[in-house]
């Protein structure tokens, strides 16, 4: 058991004999009232998911997960393969369980896989990603007269996202992975 102080993304909690991830969530201090948190929750094992809310300091039940550095590995069907780094073993992780972060996921990224008996519940990824940009078409004279330009790029891993004109092909990028937005060039 544990209270609202224990709410943060990649959480696992139970919620009527079923166990959920908290996928997000939005803390709220009203001017009158009592705070409260706004979770949005993914179903593990099934691809429902739900929104609830929490007043602070509610008794909330929490599930023991624990940490594993993982290294992305392939696709095989809808199942994604990771190599627990600790012991080498190979976990599959299905698709419902990334949910749209899936876009993000490159050949030999490292990453924290939130286990539960021995079964990725959640993947945690960092919050930058390198990328190689494959593909960025030409900045086009005069493009940069109204301040904030953008062109879509496309990166190594086949993702499509809008950067700066000034960058081009074969420079590596950051991306923002809570975002998915450009977050500057690797250093």
């Amino acid at each position: 058991m544990g209270d609202t102080t224990d709410i943060k993304k990649g959480a696992v909690i139970r919620h009527n004999g079923n166990l959920y991830v908290i996928s997000s969530f939005q803390f709220t201090n009203p001017g009158k009232g009592q705070a409260f948190f706004k979770c949005k929750l993914k179903s593990i094992g099934g691809d429902k998911g739900m929104e609830i809310t929490y007043k602070s300091g509610e008794t909330i039940d929490s599930v023991r997960v624990d940490h594993t550095n993982l290294q992305y590995l392939y696709k095989s069907g809808d199942l994604y393969a990771f190599m627990n780094q600790d012991n080498y073993e190979t976990i599959e992780v299905s698709t419902n369980i990334l949910g749209d972060d899936v876009k993000f996921l490159k050949e030999g990224l490292d990453v924290i896989g939130v286990m539960n008996e021995g079964n990725a519940v959640a993947i945690q990824f960092p919050k930058k990603i390198a990328y190689k940009v494959t593909h960025a078409p030409p900045a086009v004279k005069g493009d940069s007269t109204s301040g904030n330009v953008t062109k879509e790029i496309e990166l190594d891993n086949g993702m499509l996202i809008h950067a700066p004109i000034f960058i081009k092909d074969d420079e590596e990028i950051l991306v923002n992975t809570e975002t998915g937005d450009y977050g500057g060039r690797v250093v």
